[in-house]
């Protein structure tokens, strides 16, 4: 998978990028990230690429053409790229996003400042607009830098044991169950008794049951869209009924 970004700060990007499972990717060549600054690509001595806005308002807008060269600089030798402005009036982002966008081969991220970018780039080059949320940030690349690691993660070979994607909150609409590790006992509380059985099958059920609580208590209206199966929804049955006891 190649990644490219289009920014007026590249090195945010790129020293974000040396640790952890994506540094490791990287190093690895599972992945490969580039950065193109659009300030090359300006006209003006100053190399400034913002300007106001047409019609008035506040705020400072980045110009088209630099954009534009930036972007038709990381299509240079690739057969298909899809061209992603990461802007708060896109689509918003989630695991399902995530899992499609790891199908492509090569993706170009925008990164906006100020107020936004001149409608014409996404007009003329973007094929999806895509938020991390409805809020407002100072920029695109801690966005960009969001996506590349959800979507890297999605990528065969990028974790160490691919089990553990499949295993992710949200990889099949639900939460993930709690989590414990060393020691059994401690003040803070106990391992479950169930996790120490050593009985697969009824941990197995534990962590789905476990899992759908979890969505239920913490994010119910995640249920809508899940198609459940027989067994999570007898699951399902159980934890009702445990609340009708209590």
């Amino acid at each position: 998978m190649k990644f490219d970004v289009v920014t007026i700060f590249p090195d945010l990007i790129n020293q974000n990028l040396n640790f952890g499972i994506i540094g490791r990717a990287i190093n690895e060549e599972k992945i490969q990230v580039s950065t193109h600054d659009p300030r090359k690509y300006s006209s003006k001595p100053t190399k400034r690429i913002d300007d106001k806005p047409y019609g008035g308002g506040p705020g400072m807008v980045m110009e088209a053409e630099p954009i534009i060269k930036a972007i038709e600089k990381a299509k240079q030798n690739s057969k298909k790229p899809y061209v992603v402005y990461v802007s708060p009036q896109g689509s918003l982002f989630d695991q399902k996003k995530a899992i499609k966008l790891s199908k492509e081969k090569h993706l170009i991220f925008i990164s906006g400042r100020y107020e936004g970018i001149d409608q014409r780039v996404i007009d003329y080059c973007v094929d999806e607009e895509i938020s991390v949320g409805d809020y407002v940030l100072s920029g695109g690349e801690l966005p960009c830098l969001l996506l590349i690691d959800s979507i890297s993660r999605q990528i065969k070979g990028v974790l160490g044991d691919y089990d553990s994607v499949e295993k992710d909150s949200f990889y099949d609409g639900l939460l993930k169950h709690p989590q414990f590790t060393r020691p059994e006992s401690s003040k803070y509380g106990k391992v479950p008794k169930v996790l120490l059985s050593g009985d697969h099958e009824t941990i197995r059920l534990w962590k789905k049951k476990q899992s759908l609580l979890n969505t239920i208590t913490k994010r119910p209206e995640l249920l809508k869209d899940v198609g459940l199966s027989d067994e999570e929804k007898n699951l399902l049955d159980e934890i009702k009924k445990d609340e009708e006891k209590t």
